[in-house]
């Protein structure tokens, strides 16, 4: 159980030394990730919509 004790008490020590992120950059980098998402989801929609539509004139 000691080691249980000492483990976690190093968890701890070693989570007080983290530079957590402000919630400014948590904020930035979310608006990064959802625009990146958005663009990524159009751009794939529109070459389905190509592929599709090419397919559809050939066969």
């Amino acid at each position: 159980m000691g080691k249980v004790v000492g483990f976690l008490k190093e968890c701890g020590a070693e989570l007080r030394k983290v530079v957590w992120p402000t919630r400014e950059d948590v904020v930035s980098s979310v608006k990064v990730v959802i625009i990146s998402t958005v663009v990524i989801a159009i751009i794939l929609g529109a070459l389905d919509l190509l592929f599709t539509t090419g397919m559809g004139l050939v066969f």
